[in-house]
C-alpha cells in the first residue's frame, strides 16, 4: 500500500509539472508573438525545466525559441546554450545551425562557428546568410591582424548601469549630445517585456561655458513618454528631432514607428507620428535625416526588401510607404539598421549581414550613382564581435561615439568614444643655388588641385615646412631673385598613416655658369652616352619651366692635346647637347653651342673647396697649377675642367612676341 501511494504521488507530481511546463510554454508563446523576448524568455526557459529529459521532440522546440528569444535580447551566453541543447535534442530546421553558429562567432569561438555554418550549408547551400557568417570567420582574424588607427574607450559620463546607446550631436556647436537610456530617470516606471529593463528615453548631457561636459539629463519637453522613446537624428538646423516610437499592448503586437518633434527654445514639443505609417503592421524605425535635409532615411521590414530589416528613404515630408529601397549593395537578407550620417555625406549602418567581425558592424556607405554605393567595413577596433552601431560625427572631425555591448555579459549597450589620429601629411623643402648654398630669401609657391594657392617663406637655411593634405596632386615652384625657377609636381599619398615628403629645389644662377652634372661622350668624340640622358631631362624641363631664358651651352676641355682639336672637339660636344635639346621639343632659337676648349679653365667655388681639401676657393686650375699637382689630384683637377656649363644669356625671350 506504501509502494502504491508513492507512484500515485510520483504520477500526480509529473502530471503537475508537465502542465505547468505546457502553461508556461503557451505563455512565452504569446510574450513572443508581441515581442516581448525577455518576458518569453523567462517563461520558456521555466517550461525547458519541466519538460522531462525523455521528451527530446518538445525539448528541442522549446530550446529552440529559448535561443530566440535570448537572441532577441542580445544574451549572448544564454542563446547559445539554448541552441547547442536544440541541437542536442535534434531540432527539426536546419536554421538551427546557422543561429547558433552566429552564437560562437560572437562569443569568439570560430573554430566551432564555421563547422555550424558549414552544416548549415549542406541543408541550404544558397543560405547566403551562412555564407556570409563562414566568410566572416576569416575576415575576423584579417581585420583584427590589421587594425585601423581609430582610438576607442568606454564613455565615463554618458553610461549608466542599463543600457545607453545612439548617441547624436544636437547643436550646430556640438555641444550637446542627445542619446538614449533605460537607466532608472526614465518617464515609465514599469519594466520593459521586451528588453526587462524600463522603457527607454532621451537623455542630453551639455559642455558648460568651459567646454567640459556635464552629467546627463532627460531632455525637456514632450518626446519622452511611459513607452519605447529611443534613436534619433536631427534636421540640419536641428529645430527638428525623428526618433523612434513604440507604444505597447498586452494583446496585441505593436511594431515600431517614426515620430517627430519640433523644439521652440531649449524645450521639445510633443511627438507626433511622421506619417499614416504609424498604424502599419510594419516596423520603421532608426530614422536618419541626410544632411543636405532633403532625404529622411530609416529602417523597416516592408513588403519589397531584401529580408528582415532594410536601408529605406524618402523625400524629408514624404509618407513612409511608397519609400525608395537603398539596393542590394546595402541590403542583405540580414538586418541593415541605424543609419546615420557625416556632415561630408557619407552614409554609417550597421548590418549582421554583410561579411563583419560578429553581430553588427558598422559599414560606411559612399553613394556613386543614384543606385549604387560602395560599402566598406570600417575595421577594428570600433567594431568588434559584440553588436557595433549608432556612429556619429562631431562635424569635420574624425572623432565622436558609437554603441556597443561588447564585454557585456548581457549584452547591454553602452556609448563609446572614438577618435582617429590626426594624419599628418609635411612637405619639408629645401632651397638653394645649384652646386652652391641656401637661399634664404626665396619664394616657394604651392598649388593643390583642392584649391590650395599658397606662398611659403623659407628659413635661414633656405628649408622650409607645410603641411598638406592626403591623396592631393600639387605643383611646387621655388624662385629666387637671380635664379631660374624650379618647378617640382608631386601627389600626397591617399594613406592613413603619418608621411613627410623630402623634396629639393636646386636653383641655377642667371648670372654665372651652371654644371650640368653627368654628362658623359664617348672617348675622343663627341657622341653622347646613355647616362647622359637623366640630366639632359632635367634641363629640358627647367627650360620649359623657364620659358622666357636663351641659354648658351658651353663645352670645356682639359690641357692635354692640341689646342685646335681641343677646340674643335669641344664646339661638336657642345652642339651634341644643343641637338639633343631641340630633339626634345627646345626651340632653337634658345640655344647657343660654343666650345671652348682649354681656355677657360674651372675656378673653385667654396663649395668645391670644401669638397676638395688640397684646393682652395677661387683657384684657377690652369696647367701651370695643375702640374704641381701629384698625379692622383692632377686627375682630379682635370676632371673639373672637363665639363659642361649652360649660362643663361637673356630672361626675355617671346616677351615681347618677338625673339
Amino acid at each position: 500500500m506504501k509502494r502504491t501511494a508513492v507512484y500515485v504521488i510520483v504520477a500526480a507530481l509529473l502530471l503537475f509539472c508537465g502542465c505547468g511546463a505546457e502553461l508556461s510554454m503557451r505563455k512565452g508563446d504569446q510574450s513572443y508573438a508581441l515581442g516581448e523576448y525577455s518576458e518569453a524568455a523567462a517563461k520558456y526557459k521555466k517550461a525547458y525545466a519541466g519538460i522531462p529529459s525523455k521528451e527530446k521532440e518538445l525539448r528541442a522546440d522549446i530550446a529552440f525559441k529559448l535561443g530566440e528569444s535570448y537572441r532577441h535580447i542580445n544574451y549572448v551566453p544564454r542563446a547559445l546554450a539554448a541552441y547547442q541543447n536544440a541541437v542536442r535534442y535534434k531540432y527539426p530546421d536546419s536554421i538551427v545551425y546557422r543561429h547558433l553558429a552566429d552564437m560562437q562567432r560572437i562569443s569568439g569561438k570560430t573554430k566551432d562557428a564555421e563547422k555550424n555554418y558549414q552544416i548549415a550549408l549542406e541543408y541550404d547551400p544558397d543560405d547566403r546568410l551562412a555564407q556570409n557568417g563562414l566568410e566572416s570567420c576569416s575576415l575576423i582574424q584579417e581585420l583584427k591582424d590589421n587594425p585601423t588607427r581609430y582610438n576607442v574607450k568606454k564613455d565615463n559620463l554618458m553610461n549608466g548601469r542599463y543600457a545607453d546607446w545612439s548617441p547624436v550631436y544636437a547643436s550646430a556647436e556640438y555641444d550637446q549630445i542627445v542619446f538614449t537610456s533605460t537607466r532608472k530617470e526614465c518617464t515609465g516606471d514599469d519594466l520593459n517585456g521586451i528588453t526587462g529593463m524600463k522603457s527607454c528615453d532621451f537623455f542630453v548631457i551639455r559642455k558648460d561655458e568651459k567646454g567640459k561636459w556635464q552629467k546627463p539629463e532627460l531632455i525637456e519637453g514632450g518626446p519622452n513618454t511611459a513607452f519605447e522613446d529611443g534613436t534619433c537624428s536631427f534636421s540640419p538646423d536641428f529645430r527638428t528631432m525623428y526618433y523612434t516610437y513604440c507604444a505597447s499592448d498586452p494583446q496585441l503586437p505593436r511594431p515600431a514607428t517614426i515620430y517627430e518633434s519640433s523644439r521652440s527654445d531649449a524645450a521639445w514639443g510633443a511627438g507626433k507620428p511622421y506619417s499614416s505609417a504609424s498604424d502599419s503592421i510594419y516596423n520603421y524605425a532608426h530614422p536618419a535625416a541626410s544632411p543636405d535635409g532633403k532625404w529622411l532615411y530609416f529602417v523597416s521590414d516592408m513588403d519589397g526588401g531584401y529580408g528582415g530589416m532594410d536601408l529605406w528613404r524618402v523625400p524629408i515630408g514624404g509618407r513612409l510607404i511608397g519609400a525608395e529601397n537603398l539596393g542590394p549593395d546595402i541590403n542583405t537578407p540580414g538586418n541593415e539598421m541605424f543609419p546615420t550620417f557625416r556632415r561630408n555625406g557619407e552614409l554609417y549602418f550597421s548590418s549582421d549581414g554583410h561579411p563583419g567581425m560578429g553581430g553588427l558592424d558598422i559599414f560606411r556607405a559612399i553613394s556613386t550613382s543614384d543606385s549604387t554605393w560602395t560599402v566598406t567595413n570600417i575595421g577594428t577596433p570600433v567594431n568588434s564581435i559584440a553588436d557595433d552601431f549608432g556612429m556619429t560625427f562631431e562635424g569635420d572631425y574624425t572623432r565622436g561615439f558609437f554603441s556597443s555591448n561588447r564585454n557585456d555579459g548581457r549584452g547591454r549597450d553602452h556609448i563609446w568614444s572614438f577618435e582617429l589620429p590626426e594624419t599628418v601629411h609635411n612637405i619639408v623643402g629645401w632651397v638653394y643655388e645649384k652646386d652652391g648654398y641656401e637661399l634664404p630669401d626665396a619664394l616657394v609657391y604651392l598649388v593643390g588641385n583642392d584649391g590650395t594657392n599658397m606662398k611659403l617663406n623659407v628659413r635661414d637655411d633656405g628649408s622650409f615646412t607645410q603641411r598638406i593634405n592626403p591623396g592631393v596632386s600639387y605643383v611646387l615652384l621655388g624662385t629666387a631673385k637671380g635664379f631660374m625657377n624650379y618647378k617640382q609636381e608631386m601627389t600626397a599619398d591617399s594613406t592613413d598613416q603619418d608621411r613627410e615628403y623630402v623634396l629639393q629645389f636646386p636653383l641655377s644662377s642667371i648670372s654665372k655658369p651652371v654644371l650640368i652634372d653627368n654628362i658623359f661622350f664617348d672617348f675622343d668624340r663627341a657622341t653622347l652616352r646613355p647616362e647622359s640622358a637623366e640630366s639632359l631631362d632635367e634641363l629640358v624641363q627647367l627650360l620649359k619651366d623657364n620659358a622666357g631664358v636663351t641659354i648658351e651651352i658651353g663645352a670645356h676641355c682639359d690641357y692635354k692635346g692640341d689646342d685646335d682639336y681641343n677646340k674643335r672637339l669641344s664646339q661638336q660636344r657642345a652642339e651634341s647637347v644643343v641637338d639633343y635639346l631641340i630633339n626634345h621639343g627646345i626651340d632653337k632659337k634658345r640655344l647657343t653651342a660654343r666650345g671652348y676648349g682649354e681656355t677657360t679653365p674651372q675656378t673653385i667655388t667654396k663649395k668645391a673647396a670644401e669638397k676638395y681639401d688640397f684646393l682652395k676657393e677661387g683657384t684657377v686650375l690652369t696647367e701651370k697649377f695643375i702640374t704641381t699637382l701629384p698625379d692622383a689630384q692632377q686627375e682630379i683637377c682635370n676632371q673639373l675642367n672637363r665639363r659642361t656649363e649652360f649660362r643663361v644669356i637673356r630672361t626675355t625671350y617671346g616677351l615681347f612676341g618677338g625673339n
